[in-house]
């Protein structure tokens, strides 16, 4: 990340620390921090702070509606969105996993877009829908972040 370090001193007056930390993103489109997706940089952000903490966690995120192409790998990203760049997002997706990220992807965008398993970037799962998901999430105790 290229973050800009400010010369000016800032005081933490409400730190945050945690020792668990159960989060589902609901991620329905991708809005921007320059050409990263914000919610890519929030995930990382908050992947950083558990590590930092050393706190246990579940932290799943959840693409759907105008989103669900970030799981897509790159023969079926350039066909679905008529390009020839291969997905922009595939490394920032891996590397979220890597660090304990569960990726999934709505069931409902991926037939709405006639995807199947074999179009997704390895280790997405799909679930029923993402309305059912999320709603079952929260009800198991999970805080909902909504980008």
């Amino acid at each position: 990340m290229n973050m800009i370090v400010s010369a000016k001193p800032l005081h933490i007056d409400v730190p945050v620390k945690m020792t668990n930390v159960r989060t589902v993103y609901s991620i329905g489109a991708l809005a921007f921090e320059g050409d990263l997706p914000a919610s890519i940089f929030h995930l990382q952000l908050i992947e950083g702070d558990i590590a930092d903490w050393n706190a246990t966690s579940e932290v799943i995120a959840v693409f759907h509606t105008n989103a669900g192409h970030v799981t897509l790998h790159d023969k079926s990203y350039n066909a679905d969105r008529n390009v020839a760049t291969g997905n922009p997002y595939k490394k920032l997706v891996e590397d979220l996993m890597k660090r304990g990220v569960q990726v999934e992807l709505c069931g409902a965008t991926a037939k709405v877009h006639g995807w199947g398993n074999a179009d997704l970037l390895p280790g997405i799962k799909v679930n029923t829908d993402a309305m059912a998901r999320t709603t079952q999430l929260v009800q198991e105790g999970f805080v909902k972040i909504t980008e």
